[in-house]
């Protein structure tokens, strides 16, 4: 059997032109209406005939042709096509496909998407783009069963327009009776830095070239790739930061004959300082005195002991220049030394 020749199918009505091969099993046959059918090689017969159905007769002369009324002729019934199905092929597997034109230069090269069906259903599908929030449609149409589908071609410069795709497609037999398939709705984000990269093409069933392909449909479980904006990460962030910190906050201050003490040395404060600088350390501790002094600011006469150290005095400094500042109306003096040495501060709250 070879391209051009007419053949008729062993178990199905219907015939036509072989038009091409699908490996060595699969002749895609191009029937009456146009539509290329892959059929197992093994169920085609080549034939010498115009009809599928009814070989021609080797005669030396013609035949005569009998007198018939012409009420007595009948016209020959269409051909009606109905897709051929592979065993076991009633699951739904669909993949999104890109094979670049010339894998030998894949630094320049433009690329090809396809829709590849591997399945016995028939496939009505969107594929789309999106920038932002709005989206374009690239491709609309119908695959037929055990078929790929040619989306459309784009050369390297339009990928930052295709990070995100997305593919919505629904299910059906239109020639017999199937059972139901969810409608999927897949958004991909689509990895363009691998379009530069050789070994990101590899070999598949469905392509004589190397190919990027990206599940759909597995197995009828829609494919479950989450797209996470840059906002979701942000938010992802500051969440993680606000439960490390409580989680390694200690309690801050105490009280001790009706006087609040707070201990601002960090190792008090914080169970792990891990890449914090001074500064850093320094704005924590000012940062749990504003609060302490916040925290207690409707409590007239409370009287609140800053426990800072003596050390060089840094953080000493800081606290009274946070009271000349913004809290002028708090007095403040040294802490008993005997209780607390010179490394202590009482404000009492006006």
């Amino acid at each position: 059997m070879k391209i051009g020749d007419k053949v008729r199918f062993l178990s199905e009505v219907g015939g036509g032109i072989v038009r091409g091969f699908q490996g060595k099993d699969i002749a895609l046959v191009e029937d009456a209406d146009g539509f290329e059918i892959p059929m197992l090689v093994k169920e085609c017969v080549v034939v010498q005939t115009d009809d599928y159905n009814i070989p021609l007769k080797s005669v030396s002369k013609p035949a005569p042709v009998p007198e018939v009324e012409e009420e007595e002729i009948e016209e020959e019934k269409p051909i009606t096509y109905r897709a051929p199905e592979i065993r076991g092929n009633d699951v739904l597997n669909v993949f999104l496909a890109y094979v670049p034109q010339d894998v030998k230069a894949i630094s320049s090269t433009a690329f090809d998407a396809y829709l590849v069906n591997d399945s016995n259903y028939f496939i009505d599908y969107l594929y789309l783009s999106a920038e932002g929030k709005s989206w374009t449609l690239r491709s609309r149409g119908t695959i037929k069963p055990n078929m790929k589908m040619h989306l459309e071609d784009f050369e390297k410069n339009e990928l930052n327009g295709m990070e995100r795709v997305a593919v919505q497609l629904m299910a059906y037999k239109d020639d017999r009776t199937f059972l139901l398939k969810n409608v999927v709705s897949t958004e991909l984000r689509i990895d363009t830095v691998k379009f530069y990269k050789l070994h990101t093409f590899q070999p598949s069933d469905f392509f004589e070239e190397p190919a990027l392909i990206y599940d759909i449909v597995r197995d009828d479980e829609a494919a479950k790739q989450v797209y996470v904006s840059a906002d979701d990460i942000k938010e992802a962030l500051l969440q993680k930061t606000v439960a490390e910190t409580q989680k390694t906050q200690k309690k801050q201050h105490k009280v001790k004959n009706d006087i609040v003490e707070v201990d601002l040395h960090i190792h008090e404060l914080l169970d792990d300082t891990t890449g914090m600088g001074n500064a850093d350390m320094l704005n924590y501790q000012l940062d749990v005195f504003r609060k302490t002094l916040e925290e207690y600011k409707n409590r007239k006469g409370q009287k609140i002991v800053f426990i800072h150290g003596k050390g060089d005095g840094v953080l000493r400094r800081a606290i009274l220049d946070e009271l000349k500042r913004k809290y002028k109306n708090y007095p403040s003096q040294d802490a008993s030394f005997r209780e607390y040495g010179f490394g202590a501060t009482m404000v009492t709250i006006r």
